[in-house]
């Protein structure tokens, strides 16, 4: 485990997320470790913090859109490990928070040891599944079709995307990330052709696809 270790908790229940930071806790060298109740303040605690070791987020919490909220933190900083801890632990969601990014899923229902484990694992360089889980194959073609795009999207795209999913224009997109509008039009162009869709609200539903709550299969 990497010395003095930095962790972001988001999770909109705070009984849980105590119970999360005392799992943390008991790892030994802990650095600090930042709290979120909700999505708004998770984006805000990793684009102000670059050095954060890992994430834990909740799938269901203010703000975030089940595995949309994945696609968007993984574009403010795909550096970092991303946890997934949800009470929505089926083999279909786990594997597909996997595909989209997550290092590791951890349920809601799992015991102290079983969270501290699962961290040890993701902070060594591995990925942690619930055992006993079958993840399965993904059933539905569409929803294959759409992750794989996804996959291709870069960071600064995905993050363009799910800027594009909260309502803001381009010339809004590029003051938030401090970049011409013109970079912007050429992100979104090239999200778009990626994600073979024509427009920007055929984007937006292509995404929320992924962001049903509980995680459904694309219609």
């Amino acid at each position: 485990m990497p010395a003095g270790s930095k962790f972001v908790i988001a999770d909109d229940h705070p009984l849980f997320r105590g119970a999360l930071k005392q799992a943390l806790a008991g790892l030994g060298d802990v650095a600090a470790i930042l709290e979120a109740g909700d999505f708004e303040q998770a984006k805000s605690l990793l684009a102000e913090n670059d050095d954060v070791d890992l994430i834990l987020l909740d799938l269901s919490m203010p703000g975030a859109s089940g595995l949309s909220g994945l696609v968007a933190l993984r574009g403010i900083h795909a550096a970092v490990p991303m946890v997934v801890v949800s009470a929505h632990d089926d083999g279909e969601t786990i594997r597909r928070a996997l595909e989209l990014g997550a290092s590791g899923f951890i349920p809601k229902s799992a015991s102290m040891e079983e969270i501290r484990g699962a961290v040890e694992t993701v902070l060594s360089g591995g990925v942690f599944s619930p055992p006993g889980v079958d993840l399965g194959v993904e059933s539905d073609p569409a929803m294959s079709d759409l992750i794989k795009r996804l996959q291709s999207l870069t960071p600064q795209q995905a993050r363009v995307l799910t800027m594009i999913a909260e309502g803001l224009l381009n010339k809004q997109i590029a003051y938030e990330l401090d970049v011409s509008e013109a970079t912007i039009k050429a992100h979104v162009s090239a999200i778009l052709q990626k994600l073979g869709v024509d427009s920007r609200t055929q984007a937006v539903i292509l995404l929320s696809k992924i962001g049903a709550d509980p995680l459904q299969p694309a219609v």
